[in-house]
């Protein structure tokens, strides 16, 4: 059986496990994880098969993320937790809540709602994919190529987070890009056609300037989750909780502690 590889911050017995987004890992979250932490919980920061530093695997769904979860969770003897799921990993927490929900406390979505969308990241592969390991020798010529593709350098940086020197004398990417593109593709997002199983306290955070989730999809997140408050977050786009961590962080502690 394969263990995600995981950072765990805190010593409680309450414990969190955060789903980051896609092309992202754990680690991407480890400042708010401290914060968090802080507030009496323990804070697990996975990193999903075919990102970070977990093992890559041909089955990429959502089904087998599901599984490693479950193993997970086994592994550290942790009977149930809280999640808190960003874009991708909102749409793995709306899978487990709907698969499991017996294992969960409550959760919290990050700018995803439990709808289809259409392909995603096509910008973003093209840069990607534009990348020679061959010929590109340093950070700086991997930001350089990607800047042709992607203008906005939040993005180029959360990326280069996973740029990484495979031997001493060759990058790599942390993710499995090929397995991830063929996902994008397909199979990103969720489609429930009916209610998702899971009753417990739900708080779903989108940004003010997002264009993943609005007003209009509300009626749909209330209609999965019964039990769901919804806040828009001002001054924020998609990656809403470094746009405005303070309002996140606000939110989500009173959430967990309510």
């Amino acid at each position: 059986m394969k263990i995600l590889h995981s950072k765990t911050i805190g010593d409680s017995n309450n414990h969190i496990i955060i789903l980051h987004g896609f092309l992202g890992m754990g680690d991407n979250w480890k400042t708010h994880a401290k914060k968090i932490a802080l507030e009496g919980f323990t804070v697990h920061l996975l990193d999903l098969r075919n990102h970070g530093r977990s093992f890559w695997d041909d089955d990429f769904s959502f089904d087998s993320m599901a599984e490693d979860i479950h193993n997970y969770l086994k592994s550290k003897n942790i009977s149930k937790v809280d999640l808190i799921g960003h874009s991708m990993g909102g749409n793995l927490a709306f899978y487990i809540s709907n698969k499991v929900p017996n294992i969960i406390n409550k959760i919290v979505i990050v700018d995803i709602a439990p709808k289809k969308y259409d392909k995603l990241h096509e910008d973003i592969f093209l840069g990607l994919k534009s990348i020679d390991f061959n010929l590109i020798e340093s950070r700086k010529e991997v930001d350089e190529k990607l800047s042709l593709y992607i203008p906005d350098d939040r993005v180029r940086q959360f990326l280069l987070k996973s740029v990484y020197w495979k031997s001493e004398t060759r990058l790599g990417f942390r993710f499995n890009l090929e397995i991830l593109y063929d996902f994008s593709q397909n199979s990103i997002s969720n489609e429930f056609k009916t209610p998702i199983g899971f009753n417990g306290p739900s708080l779903f955070l989108h940004g003010e300037l997002s264009n993943y989730v609005s007003e209009k999809d509300y009626e749909l997140i209330n209609y999965h989750y019964n039990n769901a408050s919804i806040i828009k977050v001002p001054n924020s786009g998609h990656w809403l909780h470094i746009d405005n961590p303070d309002f996140f962080l606000e939110n989500t502690i009173n959430f967990l502690n309510s």
